[in-house]
């Protein structure tokens, strides 16, 4: 089947979008800002208002925020909230979405169910274990961090860093354990994270790597040398898949992690259904090949596209392509990390400052081109390294190694 997947073609006067997190909100909103006056039905899993989830990390876990509401009027909007509903299936042949309260007709789907934490083998019902991924999460998590345990947190990846950060603010003694080698093992090169690994030390951390937990253990992890680490709780932050399990049976193609195969428009293979955010993979004709991206980034720009999708299904006119720069960033240990772009092994690898210091880049270069950047407390290199990715410019590879010059004037 062809990456392009044809629409019914009929008027789209019901749209149903589900999941009610930012992708899914954010499709809503753009729907009504470009003009679309059918009905609007956004349905979540979880009761509580639609809120975002960044500050569950920071702010709602440290108390210093109760939520993280999105600020808009849904009602004003026109926007139906149907909260507390769980979607069990599809019938794309129907045009019938199944949920827990009973089939729910649509003209148009968007499938915006975001990701779910993997869970550690064994530790489920285990006192003391958590996850960090929605508003209950982080209030479970708060009153831990409040009562300063010795916290364990499996998995030294973008989640487990910034929860560690948390509770070491909190007074919380940390101890890290990751399988790998070294910290962000699955996102960035060894020579990239390795001084990373200093940051935990600096913060008063303990990272193990090369550690697998054996055994969970209310109070302790038991590690596969033998090692029993002291745990008043144990977070548990080893990643994350498409929340698509409940889409097996429809008919709607998955991908190897499970999400949802799309095109360059976000169209699922299947009639009148769209994907967004966390749960969907889609071609990238920059990068030439196919992406799955995780960050909030692509939950906000995402949606624009599925919104013009739709309201160009009736008009005759197809949405632009979806070709995202990938963008995201996180706060760890008292520093700004971001990333934009997307490098897979073989590009050519460029320091921009000195790595044991407070602030320096990384560039990868594939045939003199920018295609993405980690900048460490250098937000400007991110914002110029952004545009020169997406505007393709042949960069000078001995100037770009100069921390003091501007990135944007690097160029060929």
């Amino acid at each position: 089947m062809s990456e392009q997947t044809q629409q019914r073609g009929g008027p789209a006067r019901r749209v149903v979008v589900v999941g009610a997190g930012m992708a899914g909100v954010q499709t809503a909103v753009a729907l009504r800002e470009q003009g679309f006056t059918g009905t609007v039905t956004l349905i979540g899993a979880e009761p509580h208002q639609p809120y975002d989830r960044p500050p569950l990390s920071k702010a709602v876990l440290l108390g210093t925020a109760e939520g993280s509401a999105f600020d808009i009027d849904f009602e004003a909007l026109g926007i139906e909230l149907r909260l507390g509903l769980t979607a069990v299936g599809v019938r794309p042949g129907e045009h019938l979405l199944d949920t827990s309260a009973g089939p729910v007709p649509y003209d148009a789907l968007v499938l915006a169910t975001g990701a779910e934490p993997l869970r550690l083998p064994g530790a489920d019902g285990v006192p003391g274990v958590h996850l960090l991924r929605t508003l209950d999460d982080a209030e479970r998590l708060r009153p831990v961090l409040h009562r300063q345990h010795d916290v364990v947190v499996v998995g030294a990846g973008w989640i487990g860093a910034e929860f560690a950060t948390a509770a070491r603010e909190a007074g919380c003694a940390v101890t890290v354990v990751e399988a790998a080698d070294r910290p962000l093992a699955g996102a960035l090169p060894a020579e990239v994270a390795a001084p990373m690994a200093d940051w935990y030390a600096d913060a008063g951390a303990v990272l193990r790597t090369h550690a697998r937990v054996r055994h969970v253990e209310p109070g302790a992890v038991l590690l596969d040398d033998g090692t029993r680490v002291p745990a008043g709780a144990v977070v548990v932050g080893i990643g994350a898949r498409p929340a698509t399990a409940w889409l097996a049976g429809s008919g709607i193609a998955l991908g190897p992690y499970g999400e949802v195969l799309a095109d360059d428009r976000l169209r699922a293979r299947a009639p009148d259904v769209h994907a967004v955010g966390d749960c969907v993979s889609f071609p990238s004709g920059r990068y030439g090949e196919r992406l799955l991206v995780h960050h909030w980034d692509n939950a906000l720009q995402g949606p624009r596209t599925v919104a013009a999708d739709i309201i160009g299904a009736v008009a005759g006119e197809p949405a632009a392509v979806y070709d995202p720069v990938p963008y995201f960033w996180s706060e760890q240990f008292g520093r700004f990390v971001q990333y934009a772009g997307h490098h897979p092994a073989g590009d050519t690898t460029l320091w921009r400052g000195d790595p044991a210091g407070p602030a320096w880049t990384v560039c990868w270069l594939r045939e003199n081109r920018l295609v993405a950047l980690l900048a460490v407390g250098r937000p400007r290199d991110l914002a110029q390294g952004r545009r020169l990715i997406e505007s393709g410019t042949a960069m000078n590879p001995r100037l770009l190694t100069d921390p003091a010059r501007p990135l944007k004037s690097a160029t060929a």
